[in-house]
């Protein structure tokens, strides 16, 4: 019971603090407004942006040109799908870690605040844009794109150190 109270309140956590920001920024800047946090905005250095834009694909951009229907096909009923394989597949197996629960609960959550924007919005808020002066720039994403993000990079983590030391128990 415990557990998935504690998975339940991981994922609310996620889209909480996704849709929070969302308003915020849609309350407070006009669409396609730019503030620098860090750097200068026109500058060729690096910055950190505010940059307010409607996503209507997925990440990055992609699959902003599709029709209507492989857009709700691919960016609502797949996505769906997969996060309630995930969702059911969290509760059901036991022996996740605890890197590994948490990194799917970032996913579920980030990925449940991206379909409910493209629901109720049709699109999907980003804002934050990131450049390290030519040698790394991001495209513009939010933060249900960064628990997305880093819940997949834990989960490369755990798995492969995880399976090491499975490995060295085991030998």
């Amino acid at each position: 019971m415990f557990r998935s109270v504690k998975i339940v309140l991981l994922i609310i956590i996620n889209i909480a603090v996704d849709q929070v920001s969302k308003v915020l920024v849609r309350r407070n800047f006009d669409l396609k407004e730019q503030l620098a946090i860090l750097g200068d905005i026109q500058g060729d250095g690096a910055k950190f942006l505010m940059y307010y834009v409607e996503n209507k694909g997925a990440f990055l951009g992609m699959g902003s040109d599709m029709n209507d229907t492989l857009r709700i096909i691919f960016l609502l009923i797949l996505p769906v799908l997969v996060l309630g394989y995930v969702t059911y597949y969290i509760f059901k197996t036991k022996e996740l870690d605890k890197w590994s629960l948490f990194a799917f609960c970032c996913i579920i959550g980030g990925g449940i605040a991206n379909v409910f924007d493209r629901i109720v919005f049709g699109e999907v808020t980003d804002f934050f844009y990131i450049s390290l002066g030519g040698v790394f720039k991001t495209g513009i994403f939010n933060v249900a794109d960064m628990s997305v993000t880093t819940g997949l990079i834990i989960l490369i983590f755990s798995n492969f150190f995880g399976k090491k030391k499975q490995t060295e128990v085991t030998t």
